[in-house]
């Protein structure tokens, strides 16, 4: 199972597990996370916005071209922004930490 931590704007942590190919979205619906993904992961909207914690944000793969146009329409992104239905989760991200916006 591979580790991905959840922080709340007010800080508190929530942790969950998912499965390789599993991604950061599914996983954070799964425990009641507050990521609508509202396209279903097709990237038509943005809200599944979350922000990777800057210590994991170069070991994930760079965002597409479409993701990037994405993410401006997003508020409060950041250099670390990401469309979490585009975070694949692999062995290498066993503990990934994002904050939600």
């Amino acid at each position: 199972m591979i580790r991905v931590g959840f922080v709340a704007p007010d800080g508190s942590v929530a942790e969950a597990q998912g499965e390789a190919g599993d991604t950061v979205l599914r996983v954070g619906q799964a425990i009641g996370q507050p990521l609508e993904g509202t396209c279903e992961g097709q990237m038509a909207c943005a809200t599944c916005h979350v922000v990777v914690d800057p210590a994991w944000a170069d070991r994930l793969p760079g965002p597409s071209a479409e993701e990037e146009d994405m993410l401006d329409l997003a508020p409060k992104a950041t250099r670390t922004s990401r469309l979490s239905c585009q975070i694949r989760l692999d062995a290498t991200l066993d503990g990934l930490v994002v904050r939600l916006p």
